[in-house]
């Protein structure tokens, strides 16, 4: 069953039980006959409906960070946890992606390395917390659910935070608040629109006094960043999400269906606040970080049936992820994504993806 099927039934279940266990008025218990047998205890009803934890193994064949010229292979280990309450959704996933040497760790990976295939590998971690909390559960109404097209209307908010041991350094923190529209699509499937506010904090070492790059007027005008940490101005996001079963298919290969994300970034400023100052060159542009679709065969339903569904799932997707923490792909004077004028393809990511996740 989808996460949004069941966030459904949790949604009804709610509902009934509150509608059971609401105190009867006074007026109707008096026209009610003598009780003759003893009613039976009122079960608890649980404080999460749906509790969903994932591990998952990947493998990203042609990644890319930002400032390194050469793709890289990275595994990735993810933890993943989901669960709908009474009022709406949490969603976390936590991440640690290792490369190979192509993208390699600090200090060894310095832009100055001219061996850097003799350095160990550089490791991400990455986090993010997504949770919801329904408008018809808040308000115990139906009335924003329309046409069996639009299920809810939720608050939504959440942080990242993500870390990278290579060159760069990046130290990312952010927080987003908003709305989320949830739509319904054929074969269980889910559609989730997400407008929000965006404020985050980074770092870049390419920012720092020794390497802020010439590109002010007049020259050496830049004071840099002393210790590189970013200050981004307020922006807005747009974040989606899908999933559906490809019910369509026959019954002897209906083991298959199809999921993705988007992530929209506004520009978000140069990242310096007074009194630093770096060049004009340095401004961020719109951020696209997206999976478009992944194809996943559910391997515990094609093997042991549907009472195992998608307890083991075999997956491909495909990864796309245009500039990078912001930086400007198209931008010849940006030092991270140019070398020697020429785009280095580091802050534009293009890449198959391949993995395994298991429910436990």
């Amino acid at each position: 069953m989808s996460y949004r099927t069941k966030a459904i039934a949790a949604a009804a279940l709610s509902l009934a039980a509150i509608a059971t266990i609401a105190p009867m008025s006074f007026a109707h218990a008096a026209d009610l006959p003598p009780v003759k047998a003893k009613a039976k205890p009122i079960a608890d009803v649980p404080f999460f409906f749906v509790n969903d934890n994932l591990l998952t193994y990947a493998v990203q064949f042609n990644a890319t960070d930002p400032g390194v010229t050469a793709k890289t292979v990275k595994q990735v280990y993810a933890y993943t946890h989901f669960d709908v309450w009474a009022y709406g959704t949490n969603f976390i996933t936590l991440s640690l992606a290792k490369s190979d040497h192509a993208d390699p760790a600090a200090p060894c990976g310095d832009p100055f390395n001219a061996n850097p295939g003799n350095c160990a590998g550089a490791a991400e971690f990455y986090g993010l917390i997504r949770s919801t909390f329904g408008w018809n559960q808040l308000f115990n109404t139906k009335m924003f659910s329309v046409g069996g097209v639009l299920n809810n209307i939720s608050f939504e908010v959440g942080v990242d935070g993500e870390t990278e041991n290579q060159f760069l350094a990046p130290n990312k923190k952010d927080v987003v608040a908003g709305l989320q529209f949830a739509f319904d699509l054929p074969y269980k499937g889910f559609l989730d629109i997400a407008p929000l506010y965006y404020q985050e904090w980074n770092h870049n070492a390419y920012l720092t006094p020794g390497l802020v790059g010439t590109g002010c007027f007049p020259v050496d005008a830049c004071s840099g960043i002393s210790d590189g940490n970013t200050r981004f101005n307020a922006t807005w996001a747009l974040e989606i999400n899908y999933y559906m079963d490809l019910g369509f298919l026959p019954e002897q290969i209906n083991y298959f269906s199809v999921s993705g994300r988007a992530g929209f970034y506004g520009a978000k400023g140069a990242g310096a606040a007074s009194p630093s100052t770096i060049q004009a060159s340095n401004n961020t542009a719109m951020e696209i970080n997206s999976e478009p679709i992944r194809l996943t065969f559910d391997a515990s339903k094609a093997v042991y049936g549907a009472k195992y569904a998608h307890f083991l799932d075999v997956w491909v997707a495909y990864r796309f992820w245009e500039n990078k923490f912001g930086l400007n792909d198209q931008n010849v004077n940006n030092p991270v994504c140019y070398t020697n004028g020429v785009n280095n393809r580091s802050c534009t990511e293009k890449s198959l993806y391949a993995g395994v996740t298991a429910k436990f």
